[in-house]
């Protein structure tokens, strides 16, 4: 028998949301991991508010609000507050009710400001590493660096000599009165001379000879090898030196390595090995490496106009030599995820403390998505 359709609205539903969402949705295997984070920054999230005054964004609805945003690739926080106000899934998540409003995104934008300023982003990020520790997934030995360009958001318009100070051209139209014409073509235009009015921090840089030159700022990471968990990062402004000396201040972040049981022998430090690609070939990088205690497994720089490498065969002939390049290509998945999920390929921020406030969270969050295949099924389940 055909069933006939029925127009009139429900009032009530009988179904509570946790009802609602499958016993094995991604998300209930991350919120099992947020929450204790959440509940062991409870105190550092009571210091950044006062005690009298209008009650604001719960700072625990609001990160997982922007863990929503990085893990779904939601443009703006008014495409985030949109999704919100109809999607169940992403209201169990937050932490909202069926009935529950949601927030002005102009609104939600400010309180995430208060976790910039309060340094949540890397706060969050060292407690995720020490949950990956607990579990015995770091190896604290074995790690790879290497670094990338993430597009400013800012126009090549905006790359303007800095003691210039007349606005640009515009045209005829009216309508063209906030997109100008302007024509740079051979104008010589160097990080020296120019800087951009939209993101004075941003940098003209380019990742290879014959690619194009953006602005743009330089990330980095620090790889832990056992299981591609990011354990370090670094944002600063591109330039010929920026990722090595990236890696050196990302490795002496580190904590001192411990000792460790050899049989009959008794103790022996244990020595830390740093694999990367062949821009990291440089005799000072190198030579800053082994005056550190870590083993440089990087692989050689070798061209016509260079027939010699900072790294010889007392390192190249051990067999964890071949196991550090091979681990090393995983880092290239740290960066694919951050870009093409975890909105980074163009930056929806300004200002190097922003950049590095979003780029150390979206770290967190992929070690996160990481820490879900490997944490999770090995924990009891409280749904």
């Amino acid at each position: 028998m055909r069933g006939a359709e029925e127009q009139q609205a429900i009032l009530f539903s009988y179904r509570s949301i946790e009802d609602r969402i499958p016993s094995d949705h991604p998300l209930r295997a991350m919120r099992q991991l947020v929450d204790p984070l959440l509940s062991e920054l409870s105190p550092r999230f009571q210091a950044l508010y006062a005690s009298t005054g209008r009650p604001s964004i719960p700072p625990e609805q609001l990160l997982r609000a922007l863990l929503l945003q990085v893990r779904y690739t939601i443009r703006s926080e008014r495409q985030l507050m949109e999704q919100l106000d109809y999607n169940l899934l992403y209201r169990w998540f937050v932490g909202l009710t069926p009935d529950d409003d949601v927030w002005v995104p102009t609104v939600f934008s400010k309180n995430r400001d208060r976790l910039l300023n309060g340094n949540i982003a890397e706060v969050f990020f060292n407690q995720v590493l020490v949950m990956a520790n607990d579990h015995q997934l770091l190896s604290q030995e074995h790690f790879t660096v290497d670094g990338t360009l993430i597009e400013a958001w800012a126009s090549q318009k905006s790359f303007r000599p800095i003691d210039d100070v007349t606005p640009p051209p515009n045209d005829d139209t009216p309508s063209n009165g906030s997109n100008p014409s302007v024509n740079f073509h051979g104008e010589k235009r160097t990080n020296a001379t120019h800087r951009s009015t939209t993101d004075p921090d941003a940098r003209l840089a380019k990742k290879s000879r014959n690619a194009a030159a953006v602005l743009a700022y330089q990330a980095s990471v620090l790889m832990d090898n056992r299981h591609g968990l990011i354990v370090e990062t670094d944002v600063r402004a591109p330039g010929y030196h920026a990722e090595r000396d990236a890696a050196l201040e990302m490795l002496t972040c580190l904590e001192p390595v411990g000792q460790v049981e050899s049989g009959r022998s008794g103790s022996r430090s244990r020595r830390r090995t740093l694999g990367a690609d062949k821009g990291y070939d440089e005799d000072g990088f190198i030579g800053d490496l082994r005056r550190m205690g870590i083993t440089p497994h990087i692989a050689p720089n070798l061209h016509a106009r260079r027939t010699h490498s900072a790294v010889d065969g007392r390192t190249t002939r051990h067999r964890s030599y071949e196991t550090s390049q091979r681990k090393r290509k995983l880092v290239e998945e740290c960066f694919g995820w951050q870009k093409c999920v975890g909105l980074l390929r163009k930056l929806h921020h300004r200002g190097q403390d922003r950049v590095s406030w979003i780029f150390t969270f979206a770290s967190a969050a992929y070690n996160l998505v990481r820490l879900r295949q490997l944490v999770v099924p090995v924990m009891p389940c409280t749904a």
